[in-house]
Order: C-alpha cells, then structure tokens, then sequence
C-alpha cells in the first residue's frame, strides 16, 4: 500500500491473506486467464479509467487484475454492505486499486464508498445491480459527458437499466452482462444454486434432508436453487407468478402452490424474484416456530424486514448471521444475513468456476465498448453471440472437453432449403 492510494478498508495487514485467496481462485478461472494473457500483450483498455460496484470476492480481485493487466486504471466499491472479503479488499490496495468497501458497512458508509469509487472520473462503468449508474444519473451528472459506457451483471440490475431506458433517460450503452448465456445459465443456476445453500447451511448447520424447503421465484436463480435442495433430500416447494415459469417447476419434480399456503408448511423459505416483499406480513404470521427465512436476491427489499420488526417482541442474534424474532405469540423466525444476499455475507459467494465465465463476459464487454463505443446507443445492449460462444469454447478446451464442428456440407445444408424428403 502506498500513500497515494485512496482506500476506505478494514485492515491493510489483512492483505496476504487476501492474495492467498486471490491465488486460489485464479486457479479455477482458465477462461479469464487466457484473457489476462491476451490483454497484458495487447493493452485494450489503456487510457480507461473503469469505476465498479461489485462483490469484493477473490474472484472479483482476478477480474480487477485483469482490467488493469488491459491498461485500464480501476477504482472499486461493493455491491452489497455483506458481500466484501475484507482480506480481498486489503490485497487490492497494496496492488495499487483503489478499493472502498468494509464488510457489514453501514448504510451511510455504502453510499460514501459509492461516490468515492466515482471520483476518479470514470469513462466506464461496472455494476452489479446497476447503483453506480443510478448515482450517476441523479447525484453526479456532472460525471456523464465523459462515460462512454457500462456493464451490468444483475437480472435486478438489468431491469432498472431497462425501466431508466425505457423513459428515455439512460445517458449512455450499458451492455447487460447478466443476460449472456454464459452467465445467466451458469452462474445464475449453478453459481446461486451451489453458494445459496453453502451459506444456510453454514450461517445454521441444519440438516437439509427431509426438510421443506422453498423457493420463491423461479428464474434461472430459483431453478439451480431448488434443483440442488432437491439433490440434498429436501421436500422442496415452488412459488411463482408466472404461469410458465411454474409448469416448469412442476416438470422438474417440484411442488408448487401460493406463498400463503407454502408459508405454513414450509421450514426453510429462500427468495430470488427481483421483487419487493416476496415474504411479507400475512406470511410470518403463518409461518412455523423456528422457520428459517434467507434471500438471495440482489437488495434486501424482497423480504419484508419492517413487517417481521413490527409483528416481534423480541429480536436477539443467535449464531453470527442468524438473528431470530420472537413473534407475539412465541413464535420464532430466524431471518438469515439481515434479508442481504445469504450466499455472500454467509458464505463466500459463487465458485470461482462460473465467475470465470461471468468475469470473462465482463473483460470483454469493456473490449466491446471501447471498440463501438461510436455506434452503441444509449440504451441496454447484450454482448455479441460470438463473444459468448468463445467464451464457451474456451470453457470447455480448460476442462479438455473439446466439442464437434460442421463440415462444410453440414452448413450448406443448414442455410438451404432445397432439399426435403428423400
């Protein structure tokens, strides 16, 4: 750590730690690697200065490292007030990034960590559930003239870029991240599926098997999660508002019925619907003694932790991330990391394996911008589909699982429509 790198961190002695961990995760990220490799030799970004809001993660750290290996000079602050490796946060800093972000940061301190990563005057954004870009259009206009664009790595984020665009208000190309198929397919399903139940069991240590478990909201988030509760012996319940979405859940073994009625019968409830009070009111007061509530959902709007405050008597925390409300009829609710993303301030967030994929689409994204950055529109805008199909070719060549290709017979027939029946 230097004196001229500005920083707001818990501790710098925590920094070898944090390199450790970096290290450790690098070593399952080859498609990032093999981006570095290409960046470091070729410079693409040099010149940008690049503000992001992401997780402080290990993973995170090989994506900044990546970006900088590029030419890129970047500037850091979390996503979530849970979600920083505090020893992750140190190492950056002694690399020279500027990183502001403190695990289980106040309200106040989230949001003057926000502005300080938007001091350096980015030309680039990379968010992760779109607050830099909302800061940016409200607090610091004086900042827009010099972004040419930004990145976006939430479905949550993705649907408040699309309600900014859609009133005509978004100042410049975000490229949503989030919806390429290398990221909403793995990380979404696999990545929240694996890291959500690594943090209830760790913030609990409570047997999953032949527990009621369910899940509300059954996107690509909700799917990996259900799947591997399944997996683990659970009885596993699905809510949803979408017709569709719970066919697919029924299909896929599940049981699916109104949250009203799920509340009454269910032991562990998970939201992931992007919503607001997904669990409210009326729910609690159905609820079982010793129901375990937990969201993996970007904010923490999507259980209703006023409504739980207004219906208890008592709150006290029981194990680090468990605080359990005692209702006015005795019964206990355990909500779980404060309603926050119960995958990362419980655990550690998603396996390095499919933030390679994820952080592979940001790398590119920014590549991407830089190179159309005179054609792209102010609007939200996904990442070509040859980007994200070499994305998947690198993937597969790391794990040696090479993949068939088209004789040139094969793609004639494809594009032609000549022949038929024979």
């Amino acid at each position: 750590m230097t004196d001229q790198t500005p920083s707001d961190i818990l501790n710098i002695e925590l920094a070898r730690e944090g390199e450790l961990r970096t290290e450790w995760a690098e070593r399952e990220m080859p498609v990032l690697r093999s981006i570095r490799d290409r960046f470091e030799r070729e410079k693409p970004l040099t010149g940008m200065r690049i503000a992001g809001c992401l997780h402080i993660t290990s993973e995170t750290a090989n994506l900044v490292t990546t970006l900088v290996a590029g030419g890129a000079e970047v500037t850091m602050c979390a996503s979530n007030p849970l979600s920083t490796q505090d020893d992750v946060a140190a190492y950056l800093v002694t690399r020279g990034i500027s990183t502001f972000a403190i695990k289980g940061e106040d309200a106040a301190t989230y949001n003057s960590h926000i502005t300080a990563a938007l001091d350096n005057g980015p030309h680039m954004t990379m968010d992760d559930g779109a607050d830099l870009v909302a800061e940016l259009h409200t607090a610091r206009t004086e900042l827009l003239d010099g972004i040419i664009g930004g990145m976006e790595e939430t479905t949550t984020g993705v649907i408040r870029l699309k309600a900014l665009a859609g009133e005509g208000k978004l100042r410049f190309p975000v490229i949503a991240v989030n919806d390429s198929d290398t990221k909403h397919m793995f990380d979404n399903r696999y990545g929240t599926g694996q890291s959500t139940l690594d943090g209830i069991v760790r913030a609990t240590n409570v047997l999953l098997t032949g527990k009621t478990i369910v899940t509300i909201g059954y996107g690509w988030c909700g799917r990996g999660f259900a799947d591997r509760a399944k997996g683990m012996g659970a009885h596993t319940v699905v809510c949803e508002v979408d017709p569709v979405r719970a066919l697919e859940a029924v299909m896929d073994g599940h049981r699916v019925m109104p949250m009203n009625e799920a509340a009454k019968i269910g032991d562990i409830f998970l939201t992931v619907t992007g919503g607001k009070h997904a669990v409210a009111g009326p729910h609690f007061d159905a609820m079982k003694d010793g129901a375990i509530v937990a969201n993996s959902g970007h904010f923490n709007v999507e259980i209703d932790v006023d409504g739980l405050e207004q219906r208890s008597e008592t709150k006290r925390q029981v194990r680090t991330f468990v605080e359990e409300y005692t209702l006015e009829d005795g019964r206990r609710i355990n909500l779980l990391a404060e309603g926050r993303l119960v995958n990362l301030g419980a655990a550690e967030g998603h396996p390095s394996s499919v933030m390679d994929m994820s952080f592979a689409n940001q790398a590119l994204a920014a590549e991407y911008i830089i190179a159309n950055r005179d054609t792209l529109s102010p609007d939200v805008h996904n990442l070509p589909k040859d980007l994200d199909a070499e994305i998947a070719r690198i993937k597969l060549t790391s794990i040696g699982m090479p993949i068939d290709t088209l004789t040139e017979e094969q793609t004639e027939y494809l594009a032609s429509w000549e022949m038929g029946t024979a």
